[in-house]
Order: C-alpha cells, then sequence, then structure tokens
C-alpha cells in the first residue's frame, strides 16, 4: 500500500445525497419527538425564547466565534481534523450548496430544542444541567470508536452553547449561534474542497 493510501478501514462509507439529506431529516425527527415526549410526560418546561435584535446578534456573533475557534482546532489538533474530516466526508461530500441550509437549519433546531429548550430546564438550569446535556450533545456526534477528539470538541460547543442559553435566558442564543456555526463551517469546508479540486485540474 502507497503511503498516501489510507487503510480501507479509515474509508468512510460514501453514501449519497438523498441518503444524507434524509438522514439528517430523520434524526431532526427524532430529537424533536424526544423533546415532544420529555415535555409531554416529564413535568418539565421548554426554555422561553424571544425575537430580540440584540441576541439575534449575540448568537450570530457567538457562532461566527465558534467557526473561528473551530478553524483554529482543526489546522493545530491533528486527531480533531482526522476526525473532522471523516465525518465531513460523509455528511457534506454528496451534498451541494443549497443543501447547506438544512444542514445548519435542521440539526441547530432540533438539536437545540431537545439539549439546551427542554433538558437543561429538567435538569436543574444550572451548571451541572450545563455540564450533562453538553455531554449527552458531545455523544451525539459519536460516529465510530475512533472520533473521541470530535466528541470532546462537540462537548466543548455544548458548554458554549448551554451557557449562553443560561446567561441570556433566551433559547433564541444558542439557536442562533449552533446554526450560524454550522452554515459557516459547512460552507467553508465545501468551498475548501471546491478550490481544491479545481486547482486539481
Amino acid at each position: 500500500m502507497k503511503n498516501d493510501q489510507k487503510p480501507e478501514s479509515e474509508i468512510p462509507p460514501y453514501l449519497t445525497r438523498t441518503q444524507v439529506l434524509a438522514a439528517i431529516g430523520v434524526t431532526a425527527i427524532f430529537l424533536w419527538i424526544i423533546a415532544k415526549l420529555w415535555l409531554r410526560f416529564g413535568n418539565v418546561y421548554l426554555m422561553s425564547w424571544r425575537w430580540e435584535a440584540n441576541e439575534l446578534l449575540l448568537g450570530a456573533t457567538l457562532g461566527l466565534t465558534i467557526t473561528v475557534f473551530s478553524s483554529f482546532a482543526y489546522k493545530f489538533w491533528s486527531s480533531y481534523r482526522q476526525n473532522a474530516d471523516y465525518y465531513l466526508d460523509i455528511v457534506l461530500k454528496p451534498l451541494v450548496f443549497p443543501d447547506l441550509i438544512w444542514v445548519g437549519l435542521l440539526p441547530g433546531l432540533s438539536e437545540e430544542l431537545l439539549f439546551r429548550g427542554v433538558m437543561l430546564p429538567a435538569l436543574g438550569f444550572n451548571h451541572l444541567a450545563v455540564i450533562i446535556s453538553s455531554l449527552c450533545f458531545g455523544v451525539l456526534h459519536l460516529n465510530g470508536s475512533q472520533q473521541w477528539s470530535y466528541v470532546i470538541w462537540a462537548t466543548i460547543v455544548g458548554l458554549i452553547l448551554g451557557y449562553s442559553a443560561i446567561i441570556s435566558g433566551n433559547l433564541l442564543v444558542p439557536i442562533v449561534a449552533h446554526i450560524t456555526t454550522n452554515l459557516l463551517s459547512s460552507s467553508i469546508w465545501k468551498l475548501l474542497q471546491y478550490f481544491e479540486i479545481d486547482r486539481q485540474k
């Protein structure tokens, strides 16, 4: 085997565009159902959210900040970079640019509804609640036994989103931050892949 070739076990199992979009949609629906059942039978309340311009801007700024730190992690943390490439190869490679809207919206809405909107209040809306919900959020991003650095990063992001919810008291902040992060990071990755392919022609 040549040195520049990946071992067969490390080559991601590519999916079709339809399969990826269906998986994103099904996952979003599944998380939404869990959140609704928890609200219905768990005697908990949904964290409030309000449309306020300053908090909309706060969420977008936070999302941009997470994206910047993610790019540093990608550059300087080799394990995270390998895990991220593996994950993004599977999820983003089959998609076209308009699909990235769904990559931003569906996980951003469904994951924030469950992990910050329902789980934080259910667990006490305190530091312990942020830690537990962030760990659960991190484990959601586990795609294989070698993906732990990606889980660690997702957990850190979960902590940031959790504390943004507690400090602002507005679920809109982590929702906008999550959507912004997903849209920016996926668009940047797609653009870099496009220019890399174009340069090799």
